[in-house]
């Protein structure tokens, strides 16, 4: 893994968290948004569940990023 990978994603893995917790959030909203009194916010909604959904995604790939690189520089066994 290069150096700036590595450096993205062991230092900053913060980053990760923080875009899973918005994606978690949209996702949240977008579920508001189909309740019978917000009708006509529907189309918002499902798209706030597509990028909602798209950043939790991002959000757990970076910590799966971050457990590999943990792993590679401190094996077990």
């Amino acid at each position: 893994m290069s150096g700036t990978l590595r450096l993205i994603v062991k230092d900053y893995g913060w980053i990760h968290t923080s875009i899973g917790l918005i994606g978690n959030v949209l996702f949240v909203i977008g579920s508001v948004l189909f309740l019978p009194s917000f009708s006509s916010l529907q189309t918002l909604g499902v798209w706030l569940f597509i990028v909602g959904s798209f950043l939790m995604m991002i959000g757990a790939a970076g910590q799966l990023g971050v457990k590999i690189v943990e792993r590679r520089d401190h094996p077990t066994g």
